[in-house]
């Protein structure tokens, strides 16, 4: 009797391990890759999957979205100047068994990959660019990056640039050149109003020619805007006609 309840207990616990090995559960956004004896056998999930054990192994893979930060690199730009860049990769595995039997370590791969690439992509384009475009560098690095980790079974969704660091130098430097920039586009507004100004100064005269009664009318306006003015001192515009009368004509004695 106690060699059957011994004997009882023994299968219950073997069937209990046999489940623990045997049964497992996968969220939605899991999958499992499955190697029988070593070889590849196929992908499961989600949910309940059974395996035999000693005999099949699995490992899981995540497919969300992965977040991976950067780090700041050195990169020296087309026209020769020093910045740090640091950068925002996104990622996510769309084909598990590529994932996991392509490379050894998708991260560490993605991440080293991101690096080179965000140096080399960066090497080609001058200091302005990178500071103006930035989406379309980000758009170049991800193109590039997505066809290199395609063949991992990884497609990468975003990259964003965060910091582009300068130098105290060069931070002076383009200070300077701001400064100049706003210096000439002021010079420029002023000269075009100047332009403007004379423009209209000139249509007015030719207006005002035409009509020798309207210029009568501006003497009056004239006289009425000194007139406003406190001031003892009384100035009367003098009609140029007036003066043609009072100098001596050219080649008479």
């Amino acid at each position: 009797m106690m060699l059957d309840y011994f004997t009882y207990a023994a299968v219950v616990l073997l069937v209990i391990i046999f489940l623990t090995q045997a049964v497992r559960v996968l969220r939605e956004y899991e999958r499992g890759v499955i190697f029988t004896l070593g070889r590849f056998t196929g992908v499961k999930g989600p949910g309940l999957i059974i395996l035999i054990p000693v005999v099949q192994q699995i490992v899981k893979v995540d497919l969300r979205v992965m977040v991976q930060v950067v780090p700041p690199q050195d990169v020296i730009s087309r026209d020769n100047v020093s910045v740090k860049v640091n950068a925002v990769l996104y990622f996510r595995i769309v084909d598990p068994e590529r994932a996991i039997i392509k490379v050894g370590d998708y991260m560490a791969a993605t991440s080293q990959l991101a690096q080179t690439t965000l140096r080399s992509v960066l090497g080609k384009h001058e200091l302005d660019e990178m500071l103006a475009e930035r989406d379309k560098l980000n758009a170049d690095i991800q193109e590039t990056l997505d066809k290199q980790t395609d063949v991992w079974g990884i497609k990468v969704t975003a990259v964003e640039i965060k910091d582009i660091d300068l130098n105290e130098t060069m931070v002076r430097a383009i200070a300077k050149q701001a400064e100049a920039e706003r210096l000439r586009r002021a010079k420029v507004i002023n000269a075009m109003g100047e332009q403007q100004a004379a423009e209209k100064l000139v249509e007015a005269g030719r207006i005002l020619a035409q009509e020798p009664q309207a210029m009568q009318l501006r003497y009056f306006a004239a006289l009425h805007d000194i007139a406003g003015e406190r001031s003892s001192t009384v100035v009367f515009p003098l009609p140029m006609n007036l003066l043609d009368h009072l100098t001596p004509r050219g080649g008479t004695t």
